[in-house]
Parts: structure tokens; C-alpha cells; sequence
């Protein structure tokens, strides 16, 4: 455990961080579940939402760094291609 008050303060931080992150990260895989659902349905405006919302929520988390600017485009032409392949069927 820390000893100093600097490294008590790092401590708090490092949990307000850790929380924050992982709301962000737990918002993004719902969204991503929503893509999934709205292309089972098959309902274009829904999916064409579902992708709007998710690609939205992806650039704030790496904006904010929870996610690399690289591993967000990656998760935004990943569900891009889910929605073309499940459109096209």
C-alpha cells in the first residue's frame, strides 16, 4: 500500500480512471450487441442507428484514451463489414 500522500492521491486517481474506463468500455460492447440484434432483425434504419450510435461511442472512448486510435478503427470497419455482410444475405 502507499505510504506517501502523493502516492495515496496517484491510488484515488488511478480508481476514478478505472471506473470511468471501464463504463465507456461496458457502453461500447452494448452498442456493439445493438448492431448485432438490429442486423438479425433486419430493420435498415435501425442498423443504420445502431452503427451511427457505436462508431460515435468508439471515437469518444479514444478520444478520451480508453481505446487507441487504431484499435477504434478497427472496431468501427469491423462492425462496418458485420453490416454489409448481414445487409447483403
Amino acid at each position: 500500500m502507499a505510504n506517501n500522500p502523493s502516492a495515496l492521491k496517484r491510488v484515488r486517481q488511478i480508481e476514478t480512471r478505472t471506473t470511468n474506463n471501464r463504463v465507456l468500455k461496458t457502453k461500447v460492447k452494448n452498442l456493439r450487441k445493438g448492431i448485432d440484434t438490429a442486423t438479425e432483425a433486419g430493420d435498415e434504419k435501425a442498423i443504420s442507428e445502431a452503427l451511427a450510435k457505436y462508431s460515435s461511442a468508439v471515437d469518444r472512448a479514444a478520444k478520451k484514451s480508453v481505446f487507441h486510435k487504431n484499435k477504434a478503427a478497427n472496431l468501427k470497419s469491423k462492425a462496418a463489414a458485420a453490416v454489409k455482410a448481414a445487409s447483403s444475405k
